[in-house]
């Protein structure tokens, strides 16, 4: 009895330890749609197999960066689905249906420390927090119209509105991102005070048109779904256009 229970436990380590050093892999067009589709940013790596350029190296960095669902795919034809052709490391996101392509070939030099740089760079949620190393991607991305929440992270009611967006966000997607600007980061001064506010005067939304550098405030009150609703809506009909622009002053009129 002893000894089938020793060789249990040293079965389970061993298994444990081939899994975790594994990537999960994905061998047909459904289970790589069904892992896109099961979180807000995933990463393939469409690879020739584990001995391929670049494998180790995505398996570190999916350790690092474990908010983020890493799986490999080795079958060609799959790989033609999503225009892949060779050794490639993708990264698929729903805020604005992007997939962002590392291919392996183009690549002088291949660590997990670009990888990881790689992913958190492009990890565009539907709402996602605005930092310095995101920025390439929420500027980058084809979506130039952000819908911003102004809030003061750990402040009373902040999941409540973090939740409240994030639910909202899949209705405009590929229109607007949803972002994330927390107030309390003296790093974010800048950004608060660019629409005429100050960290007292949040929580507020806004939006920011990036291909007119236009911006504007919903007036102050309750950040209700609906409110959020009919001011992205608003703005996609044009209405906002002719309305005054968020700025020196904190209080603006829609």
């Amino acid at each position: 009895m002893l000894v089938t229970l020793l060789v249990s436990l040293l079965v389970s380590s061993v298994f444990a330890t081939e899994k975790d050093s594994a990537l999960p892999r994905l061998t047909d067009t459904k289970a790589v749609e069904a892992f896109i589709d099961s979180a807000d940013v995933v990463v393939i790596g469409f690879l020739e197999g584990e001995e391929s350029k670049g494998y180790q190296e995505l398996v570190a960095a999916a350790k690092r960066v474990d908010s983020v669902p890493v799986a490999i795919c080795t079958e060609k034809e799959v790989w033609a689905e999503h225009s892949v052709s060779s050794d490639t490391i993708t990264l698929f996101r729903k805020a604005d249906n992007h997939q962002e392509n590392l291919v392996l070939s183009d690549a002088k030099k291949i660590e997990a420390d670009g990888l990881v740089n790689f992913i958190t760079i492009n990890e565009i949620r539907f709402v996602t927090e605005y930092s310095q190393v995101n920025a390439v991607g929420l500027f980058g991305s084809e979506v130039k119209t952000h819908l911003l929440l102004f809030a003061n992270k750990g402040k009373k009611n902040f999941a409540e509105l973090m939740e409240r967006l994030g639910a909202l966000a899949p209705e405009f997607t590929g229109k607007f991102l949803f972002v994330l600007i927390n107030g309390a980061a003296k790093s974010n001064a800048k950004a608060v005070g660019y629409f005429g506010l100050k960290s007292k005067d949040l929580p507020r939304v806004g939006i920011y048109d990036a291909q007119s550098d236009m911006k504007w405030l919903l007036p102050e009150g309750e950040i209700s779904t609906e409110r959020v609703r009919e001011f992205c809506q608003s703005f996609l009909k044009g209405e906002l256009k002719e309305v005054k622009q968020a700025g020196a002053e904190a209080k603006t009129e829609l």
